[in-house]
């Protein structure tokens, strides 16, 4: 399974030995598996990833600012999965949801555009669909 990390960055074939490396140090298969161990335990490796240049939450939205370049701020959504394939330093489980928004306000997205990301155009699209089944007796 693909993680995150490798959808949103091109690592070199020396950085992906040197991440490889990393999680074999600590016996991981994946990065989602990291949740086992202790919070500094998991703070060094963060660290060692952002070293060899790991794909980071900046990394991550810079595809966000491309897709919302590109089909604008009302229709890009964000959401996560955590459950096998891990994330990216500084997102590597939910708890740290937080760098994603810390990072969107950083780059100047506005309080109503996080909100839009964050659910709020998945709900506007879920509610014309909505309607539109109602309208036209499908439910």
């Amino acid at each position: 399974m693909l993680s995150l990390a490798e959808f949103v960055k091109d690592l070199t074939p020396e950085q992906e030995e040197a991440a490889a490396k990393v999680l074999e140090e600590y016996e991981l298969e994946r990065l989602s598996s990291s949740l086992s161990l202790s919070a500094d335990e998991r703070g060094k490796i963060m660290a060692r990833l952002r070293e060899i240049g790991y794909a980071d939450v900046g990394d991550f939205i810079d595809h966000v600012d491309h897709a919302v370049d590109l089909i604008g701020i009302d229709h890009v959504g964000l959401s996560s999965d955590f459950g096998g394939g891990g994330g990216v330093v500084d997102w590597f489980d939910a708890g740290e949801t937080i760098n994603v928004t810390l990072e969107l306000l950083h780059r100047g997205y506005s309080q109503d555009d996080i909100e839009k990301l964050w659910g709020g155009n998945l709900l506007r699209v879920w509610r014309e669909v909505e309607a539109v089944a109602a309208e036209s007796g499908q439910h």
